[in-house]
């Protein structure tokens, strides 16, 4: 038997999988996977992810957070639904899915700064590990991290990492995050693999991102958490490691990180 696979950012709760979602359930448990950590988007998707929680309860761990590209003028607002829920006494493994994301415009550049500062507050008082999305932002990434460097508590992963190797080498060094590695990482025009290399296996945890991003050979269709296999495969590859070894790898990294 494979050694055991967690996916540690999926959203199948949101309504692309409403008409199959048992049946990727299923998919995701004979493929290995023994947890799908689903990170929130805003309180539009809260009630749905708990459901997915309720639904599936030894197999989901629910996250709490607002992600950037939900912040706008309103955001406050959201913030707060964002604290009541870590407060409400569920077991959350982490805040997320937070951070910034200027790919679309800049227009919210400073509530998203905002907003991820508060966030970023939030887990320290409540001991929890952070999940980041940075899409174009790396510099205001880098500024907000920057601020919060002298919180020894602050640990967390750099979801989605499709930065420079300059980057990843920040983080490294001023941060303890480790490096979400998902579908991107199999595809053809990839620079992910080459920056791989100079990251050690002990700072990777694998993804999928589901519905979004999935790997080679699934590539243009839903992804589904069953398919982190692929992702760890390519992962494998990547550290000259057979299939198990690199799964135990990232598995441990998982479970030290999110406390699972």
């Amino acid at each position: 038997m494979a050694a055991p696979i967690i996916d540690t950012h999926s959203h199948i709760y949101l309504p692309e999988f409403d008409a199959d979602r048992d049946e990727v359930v299923a998919r995701a448990v004979d493929a290995g996977v023994a947890a799908i950590l689903l990170p929130d988007i805003d309180p539009t998707t809260t009630g749905r992810l708990m459901r997915c929680v309720e639904a599936y309860p030894e197999l989901c761990r629910p996250m709490a957070g607002l992600h950037p590209t939900s912040v706008d003028e309103g955001y406050e607002t959201a913030l707060a639904a964002v604290e009541r829920n870590l407060d409400s006494g569920r077991d959350y493994v982490a805040v997320g899915e937070i951070g910034l994301d200027l790919y679309w415009g800049s227009t919210y550049r400073t509530q998203q700064m905002a907003a991820l500062d508060a966030q970023l507050d939030m887990a320290a008082r409540h001991g929890l590990p952070v999940v980041i999305h940075c899409r174009n932002a790396f510099d205001e990434l880098f500024e907000v991290l920057a601020n919060h460097g002298g919180n020894s508590s602050l640990r967390g992963v750099a979801h989605s990492f499709t930065g420079t190797l300059q980057q990843a080498e920040w983080l490294m060094e001023h941060t303890g995050f480790y490096f979400g590695v998902n579908g991107i990482v199999t595809f053809k025009k990839s620079d992910l693999p080459a920056t791989l290399r100079h990251i050690p296996i002990g700072r990777v945890v694998a993804e999928t991102d589901s519905p979004y991003l999935a790997p080679v050979p699934h590539r243009g269709q839903r992804n589904e958490s069953a398919f982190v296999a692929d992702v760890v495969k390519k992962v494998a590859d990547i550290y000259g490691l057979d299939y198990d070894t690199a799964a135990a790898a990232l598995t441990e990294n998982a479970r030290a990180l999110f406390e699972l």
